[in-house]
């Protein structure tokens, strides 16, 4: 397995580099982007929201996107862990000496999820089981990440 996709997937099969919060991802560089292409749009907003009041929102919309474009997280296997999700198998696969929970010898333990979290879990986890982490990685940067 290359060691450039190991640290992008987290240990629970979901793709770090896909999320909003990732430091050096697709949605913080195209938002950082979109933030500098739209550089001085406040005025032109302010025209539009004459006729289109959806306009007059923009100032919130400027504080997403550059919230996007403000990305800090190094993913879940580095020491600048931002993910709000609360899951035990960041600190397990140490525990373990495995670097995704499918590889584990009590995979699949009860210490993680509950309901649709942990069938998605499972699924994800199956999945590289089958085909391997590295066609997983390839089939799963297609998809939409939420």
């Amino acid at each position: 397995m290359n060691g450039e996709t190991k640290a992008k997937l987290a240990v629970c099969g979901l793709d770090c580099t896909r999320c909003a919060d990732y430091k050096n991802g697709e949605i913080k560089n195209l938002s950082a982007r979109l933030t500098y292409l739209l550089r001085g749009y406040e005025r032109v907003a302010s025209l539009k929201s004459i006729s289109n009041p959806f306009f007059n929102e923009y100032q919130i919309f400027l504080e997403f996107l550059q919230h996007f474009a403000q990305g800090v997280c190094g993913g879940c296997r580095s020491d600048n862990l931002r993910c709000p999700i609360e899951c035990h198998a960041k600190t397990c696969h140490r525990q373990h000496g495995v670097d995704f929970c499918f590889e584990c010898n009590e995979y699949p333990c009860n210490k993680q999820f509950a309901g649709k979290t942990r069938e998605r879990w499972l699924e994800r986890n199956n999945r590289m089981k089958e085909i391997g982490v590295e066609n997983y990685y390839l089939e799963q940067s297609k998809l939409p990440r939420y």
